[in-house]
């Protein structure tokens, strides 16, 4: 296949490559806390906006509630979250951190920050271009998806 032919194959490929390097670089700090990578965006997420529906969750990770219902009830049966049924409507859920979930913030950032520091020395400031490049990517996928 010819890259030119098909750019945006070509671009899959790169981001697919990068994205799983940069997850299992990330994953290795997680590991020291029992944690997928999925668990930890789920967890950041919360960490930012705790008490959110589901469906709120799911919207911001583009996860269906097919893979996002095991995700959630894993980190509950390890007591770092709660899903409470909605009183005026039992079919919203929404999802709350426990004590320990909110704990976890600090150690585990603390590892991510680690490997930050060493991205940043490799990287340099094309990280910082490449964030704002594939925002702007990823807004423009999620429009031609609708």
């Amino acid at each position: 296949m010819n890259p030119s032919e098909f750019p945006s194959l070509h671009l899959s490929q790169l981001l697919y490559t990068s994205s799983r390097l940069l997850i299992q670089q990330i994953q290795v700090k997680l590991n020291d806390f029992g944690l997928t990578y999925l668990q930890f965006l789920v967890l950041s997420i919360l960490w930012e906006e705790d008490g959110l529906k589901v469906h709120e969750l799911g919207a911001r990770l583009s996860l269906d509630s097919g893979t996002l219902t095991p995700l959630l009830k894993k980190l509950e049966s390890q007591n770092l979250l709660k899903r409470k049924r909605g009183d005026a409507d039992e079919r919203t859920v929404s999802i709350h951190l426990t004590y320990p979930g909110k704990t976890l913030q600090s150690k585990t950032l603390e590892g991510i920050r680690e490997l930050e520091s060493q991205l940043a020395q490799e990287l340099g400031k094309s990280a910082d271009k490449a964030i704002i490049q594939l925002e702007g990517l990823v807004e423009n996928l999620k429009s031609i998806k609708k």
